[in-house]
């Protein structure tokens, strides 16, 4: 018991193995560690008087969150104590591994029939952009995602996303069906009158060129609103 209150005063590597983050993910797998150990395997090495998990719980601490630290710039993150250029580095390559691991599954299988899937995979790209972007992915017969890309950035209306463009692309790539989504910086995700509108407005031109709009997502900031689900397209 005596040693359970004092372990934080240890160097990690003198903690109990079921302690030590990395041969906890080993034991449990990731999901059973805090955000602050998750840290701290990327963190490795502690300063004078703080373990790796002290400065991974101050950094989460002082920046508000795992979220918000990940979107630090690389000047911004090299402020916290044992947190460098090389870390910043390192969590950048680990958030675009995320982003291509789901976009690979998606190649691979039906968009549509793991709707969750799409869903991560566009909070992932979209979420924390400070402005509005318009993305696309593009799926072939089978639903299966054969190219994906962000079209427009700025306001997201008829006017500013313009229609022909968008089909345009779909026959650049031969797509048989398209997911469209932008997102809402301000976090919340109900559609405008112009989301409405362009949703119709792709919809009907797509339909005449043999392309189906199979969803047009809005991404928010804890929630990702279908037009789908909401039986709203067309």
């Amino acid at each position: 018991m005596f040693f359970q209150k004092n372990i934080q005063n240890l160097p990690i590597k003198e903690w109990p193995e079921g302690e030590r983050p990395r041969e906890k993910l080993l034991a449990n797998g990731p999901g059973s560690l805090a955000d602050a150990e998750l840290l701290a395997i990327f963190i490795r090495t502690g300063l004078p008087g703080k373990t790796a998990l002290d400065l991974a719980r101050d950094a989460l601490l002082e920046a508000g969150g795992l979220r918000a630290l990940l979107n630090l710039s690389a000047t911004q993150l090299c402020q916290f104590k044992g947190i460098g250029t090389a870390k910043y580095v390192q969590f950048q390559a680990a958030l675009e591994l995320g982003r291509r691991y789901l976009m690979e599954q998606m190649e691979k299988g039906d968009a549509i029939a793991n709707p969750q899937m799409s869903r991560d995979y566009l909070t992932l790209q979209l979420r924390d952009k400070p402005y509005e972007s318009f993305f696309v992915m593009f799926l072939d017969s089978k639903h299966r995602v054969i190219h994906h890309q962000a079209l427009f950035r700025g306001t997201i209306d008829s006017a500013s996303v313009p229609v022909r463009e968008v089909v345009k692309e779909a026959l650049k790539h031969n797509a048989a069906a398209l997911i469209v989504a932008h997102n809402h910086p301000s976090g919340v995700c109900e559609p405008s009158a112009a989301d409405k509108s362009l949703t119709q407005a792709l919809y009907l031109a797509l339909e005449m060129v043999g392309v189906k709009l199979l969803d047009h997502f809005i991404v928010g900031e804890s929630e990702v609103l279908s037009f789908a689900e909401m039986g709203a397209l067309g």
